[in-house]
């Protein structure tokens, strides 16, 4: 079968135009309410402003911003603390210290030592999977009130020794005599000190993300010129976003022994000029991934409040959005590492019974332009439906107009733990702000894996 790196996608449409409008829409439709099944709402979602890694945040660690986070939502709800139930963080890398970094930054927000909380770690879907396993435990009649976040940072990430030198520091922590401690010593190199660094390649295929993403963009002919206009559309809309304070899930933090933070540090609209100038970040001399169209390293956290809903109206809150069908998908990590948006949104659409016409608002996950737009090539494709996806149309392509309005992570930034939460709340938002009844979240994740899901709006 011809495979997707040699198939020509040349002829597909290439969507090169990156309008910046608006779309209100008014229509009402049904609702996706399901029998004796319990409603899942969000009441409301905050998040630390996302910060370029190695600054303001450089000398926190993980539970710091998480705490910040929990705080901030606390501040927002006005949610007694003894109520909530269970507390869910995702995360990716973890500080070894706070493993459980969940437990640590409640306990740190002042919530009651009886509160059970866990961390959950599925790369760039980990806040996901912390909502959704909230949404799981609140359904099956578990839980009435779960808070679900996320963290992460990347200011400190932990260095190991290499491996020969872990090994002669534990061999020597249970020598007996002085002989066998000499004996050891005398096996040490200076090879052995040599740093063991976080691995930033997928271990099933030893590929990095971005030599990945440059591969898939140029599998479905996605040009340079593209992925910077793309890039360039999200850093532009993000800045409006910014600047007309729609960011509201944003929250102040004051920084111990700095200024007090209050917005993403991130949004920086160049030119498509300027853009040009930068080299290839992967494959060179002849990628097209660069610095300007790839998220960049991010430190920040999010969290939710979720709740049944009868638990929510009985404690008077009004809820933003009710939180519906979702599907996890996994594919191919060497040639289909970032396509799970493709092979999840069919899937969700046809759980939830809609259609790609009846979704108001897209929050898709930026990790690169080219991943985007691949993505984009390939739900636009019935060549791809049928010999990848066993489906006999393709899903369709998510009208622009419709698509991170606000911007998305290759601008705000994208804490890997933490960007499930903000894209969930980005869709609630935007829905009540542009009239719209459905939004559809979707993200990929290393290991090629992906997540989507639906969000519905909550009657005015």
């Amino acid at each position: 079968m011809t495979t997707i790196l040699t198939y020509p996608f040349k002829n597909l449409p290439t969507a090169s135009k990156w309008a910046l409008r608006f779309s209100v829409q008014t229509k009402t439709k049904k609702t996706l309410a399901k029998p004796n099944i319990r409603n899942v709402v969000v009441v409301d979602g905050v998040r630390t402003p996302f910060l370029l890694s190695g600054t303001s945040y450089k000398d926190l660690m993980p539970h710091d911003l998480a705490r910040a986070a929990l705080t901030g939502l606390l501040h927002r709800t006005s949610v007694p603390k003894e109520v909530v139930d269970y507390i869910i963080f995702g995360t990716v890398i973890q500080e070894v210290k706070t493993s459980n970094v969940a437990r640590e930054a409640a306990l740190g927000a002042g919530f009651s030592d009886k509160t059970p909380a866990h961390t959950v770690t599925m790369a760039c879907i980990s806040a996901n999977q912390a909502m959704t396993t909230g949404v799981g435990l609140i359904a099956s009649g578990q839980c009435d009130v779960i808070v679900a976040g996320g963290v992460e940072l990347m200011s400190d990430v932990p260095i190991r020794h290499s491996r020969k030198m872990r090994k002669l520091m534990l061999d020597l922590n249970k020598a007996k005599s002085m002989g066998q401690r000499l004996s050891l010593i005398s096996k040490f190199r200076f090879n052995f000190l040599a740093p063991e660094l976080p691995a930033v390649s997928e271990f099933s295929t030893s590929e990095t993300m971005g030599h990945s993403a440059d591969r898939l963009a140029a599998a479905f002919a996605v040009s340079r010129l593209e992925q910077d206009e793309y890039a360039l559309r999200s850093h532009s809309l993000a800045k409006k976003a910014q600047d007309e304070g729609l960011l509201s899930d944003v929250v102040p933090f004051k920084v111990p022994g700095k200024d007090t933070v209050t917005k993403d540090n991130g949004i920086r609209p160049s030119s498509l000029e300027q853009m040009a100038k930068l080299k290839p970040a992967f494959i060179k001399p002849y990628g097209t991934v660069t610095a300007a169209n790839s998220s960049f390293l991010t430190d920040g956290a999010s969290a939710m409040l979720i709740m049944a809903e009868e638990k929510a109206l009985a404690m008077g809150y009004k809820p933003k959005a009710y939180l519906r069908d979702f599907m996890y998908v996994s594919q191919d990590p060497k040639d289909q590492l970032l396509l799970g948006p493709t092979y999840a949104t069919p899937k969700v659409l046809e759980k939830a019974g809609l259609t790609m016409n009846d979704i108001d608002a897209f929050e898709f996950h930026e990790a690169f332009s080219g991943q985007i737009l691949a993505n984009f090539k390939a739900m636009d494709s019935d060549w791809f439906a049928e010999n990848y996806m066993g489906r006999k149309t393709k899903v369709g392509l998510p009208p622009l107009e419709k698509f991170n309005n606000w911007g998305g992570s290759l601008s705000l930034g994208h804490p890997f733990g933490a960007t499930g939460c903000r894209l969930v709340m980005a869709a609630a938002n935007r829905l009540q702000k542009e009239g719209g009844q459905y939004g559809l979240v979707a993200a990929c994740a290393a290991g090629g894996q992906g997540h989507a899901m639906i969000v519905e709006a909550y009657p005015k």
